[in-house]
């Protein structure tokens, strides 16, 4: 099936789920077709907001219920799960607000935020706000990258441009967040 037709099959619900399940991959992707006339940006990011706050409130909810449970006991024990309850007892809110934005704690951090004793609703109302900033920024991302793309290559038509665009958002993505992580680490 080519990206035209999954994206005329599944349009934004194939964000909304991608979004919480792969993340920046899928967003960026998401901006490079609404820049191609296949998707509409601000739909783009809704989805992709909604898919995100959804997903990290799952998370959420999995680590506050079973937080005893041996199966969370035993993602407590990962090292991506002690850096992210370090990081979120040392700054809490900032924490909260940007685990998204970290290369190899986006999916432990909310079930480890869930097994503290960090409000319900100051998770929701921070993680909603972090979903919607982060959505808008990495849709716009991948919008602009397209943009640049068809402006030095002329108008993306083929499914091979597409795909190569959006592998080019990854790199650039992955790139980023290797930085972010590597600042923060050297921070802490």
């Amino acid at each position: 099936m080519t990206l035209e037709a999954i994206v005329a099959r599944y349009g934004l619900l194939a964000i909304f789920v991608g979004a919480g399940v792969e993340g920046e991959t899928v967003v960026a992707g998401g901006g490079l077709l609404a820049n191609q006339g296949m998707l509409p940006l601000a739909g783009v990011m809704v989805a992709a907001a909604a898919g995100s706050a959804l997903a990290d409130g799952l998370f959420f909810a999995i680590g506050r219920r079973f937080r005893d449970h041996r199966r969370v006991k035993r993602i407590r024990e990962k090292p991506a799960f002690a850096r992210a309850l370090a990081l979120l007892e040392r700054y809490p809110t900032g924490f909260i607000f940007a685990f998204r934005f970290l290369y190899g704690l986006r999916t432990v951090s909310p079930m480890a935020i869930g097994t503290m004793r960090v409000p319900t609703r100051r998770f929701l109302a921070l993680n909603a706000a972090a979903a919607v900033v982060w959505a808008v920024l990495i849709s716009t991302i991948g919008y602009l990258f397209g943009r640049a793309l068809a402006t030095a290559v002329g108008r993306l038509h083929s499914v091979e441009h597409v795909a190569l665009a959006i592998g080019g958002v990854v790199v650039i993505a992955g790139g980023i967040a290797w930085l972010v992580c590597r600042y923060v680490s050297a921070k802490s």
